[in-house]
């Protein structure tokens, strides 16, 4: 019962059942980490469908690709010391080894080299792309350089490789004989290669769960945040505001009960 005070400007102001659901329901609500569990343990289903998908799609297309292999060959650069000492040493300097191995490894990625090589093996292809399959590259701060090719056969990879070796010294040794003393010599000859470096299913496969993982993981939650229906007495409360009295059940009646009602 309201006892009123001495203040007659002061008055009660009922609150219907209206105004208390949206008072209540304009209050933000944050999940825990229960109901995210929650979430995500009821549309597990749909994880699981998106991983399976992703998994599946990505290996089978590996397992589909023709395999590529590659090896390499190394070559050491050098220059001879020359008896009149008018020529400049390049291998004693940083700046020198750089210039060298650049100025060598542009030779060696030149038309030239790659249509003598085609020519003798025979291959189908153009000079770019032969050379797109070429890669030469510095081992770290040496003199060496790394040539590396990629081809469908392993067999025809190692040939490929060497031969670009061969055409390489023989060129740069005829082209450097009368200006300068360098050299360039076949270190390590390239080995068949055992495995194909493209396409790797174990690791496509592996990139693919990440991926279906998090994309399924989104969609759950995305469902969750459409789905407008209710599922719990607590869940009627916090959106309405209204306290729930009650829970009805949901059953079935069987069939030949109803037919004996009649």
């Amino acid at each position: 019962m309201y006892e009123p005070t001495h203040n007659s400007k002061e008055r009660t102001v009922p609150i219907d059942a209206t105004q208390a659901s949206v008072t209540y329901a304009g209050v933000e609500h944050y999940l825990s980490l229960r109901e995210i569990l929650q979430i995500f343990w009821r549309r597990l289903w749909i994880v699981i469908l998106v991983v399976l998908v992703f998994v599946g799609t990505t290996v089978g297309v590996s397992l589909w690709q023709t395999p590529v292999y590659e090896t390499s060959a190394a070559l050491w650069l050098g220059q001879k010391q020359s008896q009149d000492g008018d020529q400049p040493n390049l291998m004693s300097s940083i700046e020198g080894l750089q210039q060298l191995t650049h100025t060598v490894a542009i030779a060696i990625e030149s038309r030239p080299v790659a249509e003598e090589v085609i020519q003798r093996r025979g291959l189908q292809m153009g000079p770019q792309d032969f050379l797109d399959n070429l890669t030469v590259e510095q081992i770290e701060d040496s003199s060496f350089l790394l040539l590396s090719y990629r081809d469908t056969d392993p067999g025809r990879a190692k040939e490929v490789v060497n031969d670009v070796s061969d055409v390489s010294t023989e060129r740069i040794s005829e082209a450097n004989a009368s200006t300068s003393d360098i050299t360039v010599t076949v270190w390590e000859r390239a080995a068949v290669p055992e495995s194909p470096v493209s396409p790797n299913p174990v690791r496509n496969g592996l990139l693919a769960l990440g991926l279906g993982l998090m994309l399924g993981t989104g969609l759950a939650f995305l469902l969750e945040h459409l789905d407008d229906s209710w599922r719990s007495p607590e869940e009627v409360e916090r959106v309405s505001g209204i306290p729930a009295l009650g829970v009805i059940p949901q059953f079935e009646v069987a069939k030949n009960r109803k037919r004996k009602g009649r």
